[in-house]
């Protein structure tokens, strides 16, 4: 099975930044695109590492975006989840429709229904690896100030 979405859906990387390189990979009329990428910058703005947002539209039936982030401690992961929270409710007047996770702060998960959220610790997010399981995904790196101050990856 798994060869079969690497042959039909290729990997691909593409960099994106907190100006308006951001806004050219997202479809104007994308609303998911635009909140995934909301979601990155609040996680960015509370120091969150390695921010993945990944394309699962057209492999899946579960939302149109996900967004992975790392929190070094407990502390931080809530920090970055209430961020998110507040700056999707200022920007586009919604909440999530659920929140798992935030009291033991290991993982917490954030539906705002077509974006999904994922806020891990290291540990957590290296066990269940969720970049691989949804591979066949298209893949769009947000930089952060730790990977090289925004600037985008080759």
């Amino acid at each position: 099975m798994s060869d079969y979405f690497q042959i039909n859906f290729p990997r691909q990387s593409v960099a994106v930044t907190n100006s308006t390189v951001g806004s050219l990979l997202v479809d104007t009329n994308d609303v998911s695109g635009k909140i995934a990428l909301t979601v990155a910058e609040a996680a960015s703005d509370r120091k969150a590492g390695d921010i993945l947002l990944l394309r699962v539209a057209d492999v899946s039936y579960l939302a149109d975006y996900f967004v992975v982030v790392t929190g070094y401690s407990r502390v931080q992961v809530r920090a970055i989840a209430d961020a998110i929270a507040e700056k999707v409710e200022q920007e586009w007047q919604r909440r999530p429709l659920r929140v798992e996770g935030k009291s033991e702060a290991n993982w917490v998960v954030q539906d705002y229904g077509e974006v999904i959220v994922h806020i891990m610790l290291p540990h957590e997010r290296e066990f269940y690896d969720l970049e691989a399981f949804w591979g066949h995904a298209e893949r769009i790196e947000f930089p952060t100030s730790f990977d090289g101050g925004g600037k985008p990856h080759d």
